[in-house]
């Protein structure tokens, strides 16, 4: 969508800016999702949305400032969240037009669905089947919902469906609070998110920070175990004890290829046992 079509005669938000509003679901603890969030450099509100969710609330309004539609800026988002952590990022958003979703996880393709402000489904049957999927959802009785969201029904419109999406995901532990309701206007949102009891802000607090909390992060996925105590300093070793004996004898008989490889284990084994001690010490 150009710029102009966000913004009035004389540069005031259209109607379906201000009428936007965005939620971002993650299906992790709060405490787990705080320090991925901050890699956003975005203000936002973040509390508990039922049992291993959270959800987080934008402060700031993006779309209404230099052309960006809601979907765009929640897409870009939720990619960027999924993409740092080891849980899906689940993307509500909506306008005065229409609403829809996005699911994002890991490095894979995001997968959504739109429906227009009357509630007609514009997206694909494929999308729905590859969220149930990557949500964990029951391929029967929770696709039998989901699909009933992607036929015509003159009685539901946006708000609706996503209500009706919000009803099947209760059954996968989620439970927003109450006046965190998709087709709320954002400031509304904002409100009822600051009132809730843990409820964190959520700010960019400068590279140092952000780096740390990325390695939080990868240390507490499934990763973690390789990088950092017994396990990552016994490999460390281990690679250490067959690089330096490696590169000797390739030296001695020549063998470039050999020597190389053996120099790359000592390499690889001293910065683990660096980024091990270094990590101890922050």
């Amino acid at each position: 969508m150009s710029s102009d079509a966000t913004a009035g005669s004389h540069g005031a938000p259209a109607p379906q800016a201000r009428a936007a509003g965005a939620l971002l679901l993650c299906r992790a603890e709060p405490a787990t999702v705080a320090p991925a969030a901050q890699l956003l450099r975005e203000r936002m509100l973040l509390t508990r949305a039922g049992s291993d969710w959270s959800v987080l609330v934008p402060e700031g309004k993006p779309w209404l400032h230099g052309g960006e539609t809601v979907d765009t800026a929640l897409v870009g988002w939720a990619a960027a969240l999924a993409v740092s952590a080891p849980w899906p990022v689940l993307a509500l958003w909506w306008d005065a037009e229409h609403s829809g979703y996005t699911l994002a996880s890991g490095f894979r393709r995001p997968v959504g669905y739109v429906w227009l402000a009357n509630g007609t489904p514009v997206g694909e049957d494929e999308a729905m089947r590859t969220f149930a999927a990557r949500i964990g959802l029951d391929p029967v009785l929770d696709m039998q919902s989901l699909e009933d969201l992607t036929r015509p029904d003159s009685g539901a419109d946006a708000r609706a469906r996503l209500l009706g999406l919000l009803a099947v995901l209760t059954r996968a532990g989620l439970s927003l609070p109450a006046g965190l309701t998709p087709g709320e206007p954002a400031d509304r949102l904002r409100e009822v998110a600051r009132v809730q009891p843990g409820a964190e802000h959520i700010e960019w607090s400068g590279w140092r920070d952000a780096v740390r909390a990325e390695l939080d992060i990868v240390e507490g996925g499934p990763v973690g175990p390789w990088l950092r105590g017994p396990r990552a300093r016994c490999v460390a070793a281990a690679q250490l004890a067959v690089g330096v004996p490696l590169t000797v004898w390739g030296l001695r008989r020549r063998g470039t290829g050999w020597a190389v490889a053996g120099a790359l284990l000592v390499v690889q084994g001293a910065l683990g046992l660096a980024y091990d001690r270094l990590r101890a010490w922050d």
